[in-house]
C-alpha cells in the first residue's frame, strides 16, 4: 500500500473570531419572549430536552430560542452543540456570537453569576463550575478545559473532605485570552488579557496579560511580545 507523504504544515484563516454576528430574526426573538412569558424555568428545561440531541439547523434554532428564553440574558447568534448540560441556566448571561461545544457542562449556582462575553468560543467537553465566572469578549476555551470556582476547605481535618464547607472564589478570563485543551483554572485565578494557557496546564495563580504559561502547576514560559524579555521571577508571581 502506498502511503502518501504528510501534507506540509500550513496556516488557515480563523473563522469564529472573524465572522460578523447578525441579529437573530424577529420571529426567533418573539418566540423566545412568548416562551419566557408562558412557561416556568422547569418547563423550559423540559422543552429543551426535545431538541438537545439532534444535529439539524431546526434543532439548533430551537436550542437557541429556548436558551434565550431561559437564560438571564442571551445575545444574538448563540450556537449550542449537542448534549450540552447545565444547572441554573437562569444565572447565566451570554453575549452575541457565542459558541458552546457539544457535551459541555455548565454548572451554575442559585446564588451565582456567570457572564460570557461576545464572540467567545467554548470547545466540546468543557466543564464550568460557574459559581462566580466571567469570560470576557473573544476568549477561546479549548476542548475539555475546566474552570473550578469552588473547592472544599478540608477543615476540620478529621471529617471527610466532602463534608467540609465550600470556598467560592471568582475566576476571570480577560478579553482575548486563550485557554488550552484540557487546562484547568483553579478558584480565584485571573487570566490576563491576551494570555495563552498551555494544553493540560493547571493554573493556580494569576496570569500576566500577554504572557504564555504551561505546566503543572502552570509557570511563565515567555511573553507573546518577545521584545519584552524575561519576566522577573519573584515570590509574588510564582504559582502557589
Amino acid at each position: 500500500m502506498d502511503i502518501p507523504d504528510n501534507p506540509p504544515a500550513c496556516v488557515v484563516r480563523a473563522v469564529h473570531g472573524r465572522q460578523s454576528c447578525p441579529s437573530d430574526p424577529t420571529h426567533e426573538q418573539e418566540l423566545a419572549a412568548a416562551l419566557r412569558d408562558k412557561y416556568s424555568y422547569a418547563q423550559l428545561v423540559e422543552l429543551l430536552g426535545r431538541f438537545a440531541g439532534i444535529d439539524s439547523e431546526f434543532d439548533l434554532m430551537m436550542r437557541r430560542i429556548i436558551w434565550r428564553a431561559t437564560a438571564k440574558r442571551a445575545g444574538d447568534g448563540l450556537r449550542i452543540g449537542l448534549g450540552v448540560s447545565f444547572t441554573h441556566l437562569d444565572r447565566f448571561e451570554f453575549g452575541s456570537g457565542v459558541f458552546v461545544g457539544s457535551q459541555s457542562v455548565l454548572q451554575g449556582w442559585h446564588a451565582g453569576t456567570c457572564v460570557i462575553g461576545d464572540n467567545v468560543w467554548i470547545g466540546p467537553h468543557s466543564y464550568f463550575d460557574a459559581r462566580n465566572l466571567v469570560l470576557e469578549d473573544y476568549v477561546g476555551w479549548g476542548p475539555g478545559a475546566k474552570a473550578l470556582c469552588s473547592a472544599h476547605v478540608a477543615e476540620p481535618y478529621d471529617v471527610p473532605i466532602v463534608q467540609t464547607d465550600l470556598s467560592v472564589k471568582p475566576i476571570r478570563i480577560q478579553a482575548g485570552a486563550d485557554i488550552g485543551t484540557n487546562a484547568t483554572i483553579l478558584p480565584g485565578v485571573t487570566v490576563g488579557t491576551g494570555a495563552i494557557i498551555g494544553a493540560g496546564a493547571v493554573v493556580t495563580s494569576d496570569v500576566e496579560p500577554f504572557s504564555i504559561v504551561a505546566g503543572v502547576p502552570a509557570r511563565f514560559i515567555r511573553w507573546r511580545d518577545k521584545s519584552r524579555g524575561s519576566i522577573e521571577r519573584t515570590e509574588e508571581n510564582q504559582p502557589a
